[in-house]
């Protein structure tokens, strides 16, 4: 369903965002460790979300990454729409168009009807969580799920 770009992007947001050391920014290298991650290709994940503003990252021996906006205020739609697009959201299972965009009646997809109430209870799941209630919950079951 997730791109592992995308799998791996929410899971160092979420590390990130549970550091107890809130006013400091978290290293490339520990996050990749910690996570078991290829650094190279996290790199190129965590620079995305430094463009649309969901994270700092400052260089040098202090520097690393750390939350832009508070953790209440970016959802999982917000990550996935960044890293993957919205293509989980609007595109058609069967077909390579929007679903609902096909306009020939041969073509209309057998499973739009069914999908649709399916896709819109995921989009709302995603819109609605956010990457605080997944730290609250990682910390709940004390561990970080990552």
């Amino acid at each position: 369903m997730l791109s592992n770009s995308c799998r791996y992007g929410i899971r160092a947001i979420i590390y990130i965002a549970s550091r107890k050391e809130k006013k400091s920014k978290t290293g490339l290298i520990q996050i990749s460790k910690d996570l078991g991650l290829p650094a190279p290709f996290l790199a190129k994940i965590l620079q995305q979300l430094v463009r649309q503003k969901i994270l700092n990252s400052s260089k040098g021996p202090h520097g690393g990454f750390a939350l832009q906006r508070k953790a209440e205020e970016i959802s999982l739609y917000d990550i996935i729409t960044i890293i993957d697009g919205d293509g989980l959201f609007t595109d058609c299972l069967i077909h390579s168009s929007k679903c609902g965009d096909v306009n020939d009646e041969e073509m209309e997809c057998p499973l739009h009807d069914n999908f649709s109430e399916i896709r819109n209870r995921i989009l709302l799941l995603f819109k609605t969580t956010t990457i605080d209630d997944l730290v609250k919950k990682a910390v709940d079951i004390n561990k970080i799920i990552i």
